[in-house]
């Protein structure tokens, strides 16, 4: 329909202005600076104002580790030579929470210079754009992939990090680190127990072995001792200033069935919860 004079030109003017609100606005470029920490969805980042990470004493029970991850991440944060790190085995003992509390860590002692990028395994086919924009910062980068597994007959997974680690076209620059927690140190399916070929299983793990030695630092994590488990509480009790029982911490843990730093913590906002604290 025109105007009565015959001008179409302000009908065109309100469908472009329709059209134009139909169209979200353009993603506001991340600030690689600004943040401790960011979350990469595979098309973008967004930033993370603060970096939730235990204090490095209250990880107890794991102290050959922390000491290994806590350096490295220190001589990345300093500009200098450092590994990318694969750390494996028991889950709840606290690899995860290791490697913010590190970065946390390094960001106290070298204020701006690292900052932690963490990536799901959904978003591991665009790390490569990932990787293309962190490369031109003036800032070193952990990139962070927790509880990574690969389903039976994937193959992009094990060569992206194939790529990265190896130094291919899509390589991780030279201020960028990447850190992987995995259950198993060979990065296998989770029914990987489940297959029938005992020759073929062989194979393939030797396989993904072959991944996990391109880390230069391979961690494990081995099961949490009662000694360990009631340590870990009785740091976490002390700084929360929280008053427990030996005998109703082991009871919670027989009732979870594990003992882990996990457990333990959820074992404190139990505590936390009886008495009305927040944590």
């Amino acid at each position: 329909m025109t105007a009565p004079d015959g001008d179409i030109t302000p009908l065109l003017s309100r469908i472009a202005n329709a059209l134009e609100r139909l169209v979200p606005p353009p993603a506001t470029p991340v600030d690689w600076q600004a943040d401790p920490a960011y979350v990469w969805t595979g098309s973008g980042a967004r930033g993370v104002s603060r970096l939730e990470a235990p204090a490095l004493a209250l990880l107890k029970g794991i102290d050959s580790q922390k000491e290994r991850v806590v350096a490295n991440v220190a001589r990345l944060a300093a500009g200098h030579a450092a590994h990318d790190m694969l750390l494996w085995g028991s889950r709840g003992m606290g690899k995860s929470a290791l490697l913010r509390a590190a970065v946390q860590d390094s960001q106290g002692t070298h204020p701006g210079s690292i900052a932690l990028v963490q990536i799901g395994q959904d978003a591991l086919s665009g790390v490569t754009a990932l990787f293309a924009e962190l490369g031109g910062q003036d800032r070193r980068f952990l990139v962070f992939v927790d509880d990574l597994g690969f389903e039976d007959g994937d193959s992009a997974g094990p060569r992206l990090l194939r790529s990265w680690l190896e130094g291919g076209v899509e390589a991780r620059p030279a201020n960028v680190r990447l850190a992987v927690t995995a259950n198993r140190r060979a990065i296998v399916s989770r029914s990987m127990s489940e297959q029938d070929d005992p020759i073929n299983m062989r194979d393939v793990v030797d396989d993904k072995l072959a991944l996990a030695d391109r880390f230069g630092l391979s961690i494990g994590f081995h099961n949490c001792s009662q000694d360990d488990y009631l340590a870990i509480i009785a740091g976490y009790a002390t700084a929360y200033d929280l008053a427990w029982d030996q005998t109703d911490a082991l009871e919670w843990a027989q009732r979870r069935g594990a003992r882990s730093g996990r457990v333990a913590w959820q074992y404190i906002a139990e505590l936390a919860g009886r008495v009305g604290k927040a944590l």
